[in-house]
């Protein structure tokens, strides 16, 4: 057997892959130069003046069927922004999945509310729609689905749900840009969808976000107003309705997303056929599986992630992170890390406002929130057997064929064949 470079060998992969962090993976060229002089030749580069922004919401909003868009400083801006507008009593609660980025649990906590961890579909390692009304109460006022890896959670179910118990439901689309589910595109099917530019996203303007909605006063409040001070600026004179951030993208990035915008086909067209490759080439090992999509839905791959059944083999999960770094591999072991959310210690000891654990520990909220081991068994398992591959639209052949052979020199090493 081939000695794993781990133990001395060669590596397979001995050149840098094409990466996210440089041109390599990104499609990043002429055009963005070409946008980003425009706007400096204006010697406006701020948001209230400018007019890159509209012109990036409009086309955005265009592309998904919505009525609304809002362009923001980050993804989590953009979630924030949506639970502004929802405005939830201090100590209500929403629900969402342990596996998704800490990006959507901040805006929770800093509009008062309690995220309430859903376990997820192992298949999908999206939220999990069976487990959702068990863990609905008085206080509950939203849904927040992740779309994770940018495979499309079952949305019909939770919007059976939602309706059933009239919940708000605010789609995470950050790493699942133009993925389809049922020929809907995810982030047009809730009542918000939040989505992120930031740098290793399937369009980029090096950070930013947006918010889409076909409503836009619900809540007796505009959405455009909740990423900007609580400020009409429609009003003749300065005023501030309501509290709210400061959420503004700027000129710059919204001119880079414009003619970012463009390349959406090529970007998820490259990644998803790389990805079919890699599925390909993998396809009869038993004990690993690629994290496929529900029937009638399409993958747009922010990451390509692969479960091993960890029983069959030799090793544990990080020790194959190890071995395939060692073989020139980019990965990690879980996502977002080998804990779920509710482990880390910000939520785990709820550390949030000084030292009064608000609003977990708040006079508003009824229960005792606890968050241990075991809470959602089935995240803390897919945390140490889901091995999770950075993925970008400069991945050719050759790259997936290295990629395919560093894998399956590992499985011919540890598994117990």
């Amino acid at each position: 057997m081939i000695k794993l470079a781990i133990d001395g060998g060669l590596p397979v992969i001995t050149q840098k892959l094409p990466s996210i962090t440089d041109r390599s993976g990104r499609l990043i060229g002429d055009e963005e130069l070409a946008a980003v002089k425009e706007v400096l030749e204006t010697g406006n580069l701020a948001y209230i003046y400018g007019t890159q922004i509209g012109k990036f919401e409009k086309e955005f909003a265009r592309l998904f069927g919505s009525d609304f868009a809002v362009a923001t400083s980050s993804g989590t801006a953009a979630l924030h922004t949506a639970l502004v507008y929802l405005n939830p009593e201090p100590g209500d609660e929403v629900l969402v999945s342990p596996i998704t980025d800490m990006g959507c649990i901040i805006p929770i906590l800093y509009q008062q509310a309690i995220p309430v961890f859903v376990d997820i579909d192992p298949k999908t390692q999206n939220i999990n729609p069976n487990l959702l009304e068990e863990q609905i109460s008085p206080r509950t006022r939203a849904i927040m689905v992740t779309h994770i890896f940018g495979n499309p959670a079952d949305m019909d179910p939770i919007i059976d749900i939602a309706r059933k118990y009239d919940l708000f439901i605010i789609e995470d689309a950050a790493q699942a840009h133009r993925a389809e589910y049922k020929k809907r595109l995810v982030g047009s099917i809730g009542n918000l969808g939040c989505f992120s530019f930031q740098q290793s996203k399937h369009i980029t303007t090096g950070d930013g976000g947006m918010v889409i909605s076909n409503e836009d006063t619900r809540f007796g409040r505009s959405l455009r107003h909740c990423h900007d001070k609580g400020w009409p600026r429609e009003k003749s004179h300065r005023e501030h309705i309501f509290l709210a951030p400061n959420y503004h993208m700027t000129e710059l990035q919204a001119a880079i997303g414009l003619a970012q915008i463009a390349k959406y086909p090529i970007s998820i067209g490259n990644r998803q056929k790389a990805a079919l490759e890699l599925d390909n080439l993998l396809a009869g090992y038993k004990d690993i599986q690629s994290i496929k999509s529900l029937p009638n839905c399409k993958h747009t791959y922010f990451h390509f992630c692969i479960r091993f059944n960890l029983q069959n083999f030799k090793v544990g999960g990080g020790y194959i992170v190890k071995a395939l770094e060692a073989e020139g591999l980019s990965c990690e072991l879980g996502y977002p890390g080998t804990i779920p959310l509710y482990l880390y210690s910000m939520i785990r000891d709820k550390k949030t406002f000084g030292t009064s654990g608000w609003p977990f520990n708040s006079s508003s909220t009824k229960k005792k929130w606890i968050f241990n081991e075991g809470l959602c068994p089935e995240a803390e398992k897919a945390c140490l057997e889901t091995v999770v591959l950075p993925w970008n639209e400069g991945f050719k052949s050759e790259h997936v064929q290295l990629i395919a052979e560093a894998i399956l020199k590992v499985y011919n090493k540890y598994h117990l064949s």
